[in-house]
């Protein structure tokens, strides 16, 4: 199952990758929402290989995941694979930069079931995909917007 958005940012590109891979800023706000994430590697830099175990509630159960960075490619985007006993998956996120302080963010999220109980998930989910899809967009816009509001604040 596959998600797609794409958003345009009033921020230089530079600015707009260094905010979507600043990790910590981002295992703060995951924490904020009630989930639970630890970094498990022992890389001091930003850079491919990073790991992090995850944990959070999904329809009324608790579901864990592992998630790597395997691709980072300043200034151009990121991408993180996961996985877990049920579900892998991967989340591509593209910057591409307009103008010199205007930048598109594509972001896809790509959903593999591994086992029968996560295909009848994706099934369900298949059913809801366009509420899906808007609630999807609708955060990456509210992303987008907060990190216009962010480069507003420094610039």
């Amino acid at each position: 199952m596959k998600f797609v958005a794409h958003e345009d940012v009033e921020a230089p590109i530079e600015f707009v990758f260094d905010q979507v891979s600043d990790f910590a800023a981002i295992e703060r706000s995951v924490l904020r929402r009630g989930a639970e994430v630890q970094r498990v590697d022992d890389l001091e830099e930003t850079r491919p290989g990073m790991k992090w175990d995850a944990a959070f509630d999904l329809r009324g159960k608790r579901r864990e995941m592992q998630l790597e960075l395997t691709e980072l490619d300043r200034p151009n985007g990121i991408v993180i694979a996961s996985r877990s006993p049920n579900m892998g998956g991967q989340m591509v996120l593209d910057l591409v930069a307009l103008s010199r302080s205007r930048t598109r963010i594509n972001v896809k999220i790509d959903m593999t079931p591994r086992t029968l109980a996560a295909k009848l998930l994706v099934q369900s989910m298949k059913l809801a995909k366009g509420n899906l899809t808007k609630r999807f967009r609708q955060r990456v816009a509210g992303y987008a917007k907060d990190l216009e509001d962010r480069y507003k604040d420094v610039a």
